[in-house]
């Protein structure tokens, strides 16, 4: 059985999408047919697009990327065309079974200063490796919301993995979000563009700052969560329609539930918890040593790694 077509390769291509339609769906995000296969028709509507060519459009883009039901042994195939970008560090890619998968949204969480978003950007260079070096030979869209990403320290890690500077941030496509409506937007738009660039690694650092700073008491939370969850998803479908890692990184708050412990959680509750396939705890040792911790995973077991943050680039340690 086929699962798999090429018919439509352009949203104009899909049936009842004219010029007119086209132009409708670019400007609210829907730039592909990846794009459509994984909206709703309430959003094709609010684009402005009619309920039959919505439905029409949908299930046309759908039957292009995958049909709805497939047999155990043909899942079996097309999960080995699932890869992992490797992160070049020995002992933290042993944690991760050989790496990142793609297709999936693998979260770094932990306290101020832990090396979340160091492990963001070596990852960004990591990502533009050679495929027979454990790279995905692709580049990296990097939506900053935290105005920590440095250009210096990426081309430092880029010459630690043996690749040019000036070529690796010439493939990471940086965006700075300076609210939540702004972070969601500029995902919201990614289709086009991670299609175009080749784009094989999606970053979020950091998911909840600015979620965090706006929504405020606890009379905002169910809004803050909506908001968070179809954040979350829209990253998702991206990751699964363009066959990218995707990688957020999060803030954590103290919760003094247990007489003398603080137990430090992730911003995001639920929301984020379900939808983020592995999550990784992060925190500091002696000697600017990070012990990574496997929290939650589908398909890995709870285990501890080890890397140091270094003065050019990420080091993998043998034991903590």
């Amino acid at each position: 059985m086929d699962y798999f077509k090429a018919k439509y390769q352009t949203i104009e291509d899909l049936p009842g999408v004219g010029p007119e339609t086209a132009k409708k769906l670019r400007e609210a995000g829907f730039s592909t047919v990846e794009a459509i296969s994984s909206a709703t028709a309430k959003e094709l509507q609010d684009a402005g697009v009619g309920e039959a060519t919505a439905q029409k459009a949908i299930e046309a883009a759908r039957k292009t990327i995958a049909m709805t039901f497939i047999r155990g042994d043909e899942l079996v195939k097309m999960r080995e065309k699932i890869r992992k970008l490797s992160t070049s560090l020995s002992t933290i890619d042993t944690l991760l079974n050989g790496g990142l998968e793609t297709q999936s949204i693998t979260e770094f969480y932990g306290e101020f200063g832990s090396g979340k978003s160091q492990m963001c950007q070596w990852l960004s260079a990591a990502v533009q490796r050679p495929v027979e070096k454990g790279g995905l030979d692709g580049g990296a869209l990097y939506i900053d919301t935290e105005h920590v990403f440095r250009t210096d320290r990426v081309m430092q890690f880029a010459e630690s993995l043996e690749l040019d500077p000036v070529k690796v941030l010439q493939r990471i496509i940086y965006a700075e979000a300076f609210t939540s409506q702004h972070q969601c937007a500029l995902l919201d738009m990614a289709d086009e563009i991670i299609k175009t660039e080749n784009i094989r690694l999606i970053i979020v650092d950091s998911l909840t700052s600015l979620f965090r700073s706006e929504y405020l008491g606890r009379e905002t939370l169910a809004s803050r969560q909506q908001l968070l969850n179809k954040h979350m998803h829209k990253l998702l479908k991206l990751a699964r329609a363009f066959d990218a890692v995707a990688v957020v990184s999060n803030q954590v708050q103290s919760t003094p539930d247990v007489f003398y412990a603080n137990i430090l959680k992730p911003i995001g509750g639920h929301i984020v918890g379900h939808t983020a396939h592995t999550r990784i705890f992060i925190r500091k040792g002696k000697d600017n040593l990070r012990i990574l911790k496997i929290v939650a995973s589908p398909f890995l077991p709870e285990s501890e790694g080890t890397m140091r943050i270094g003065d050019k680039a990420l080091q993998g340690e043998a034991e903590i």
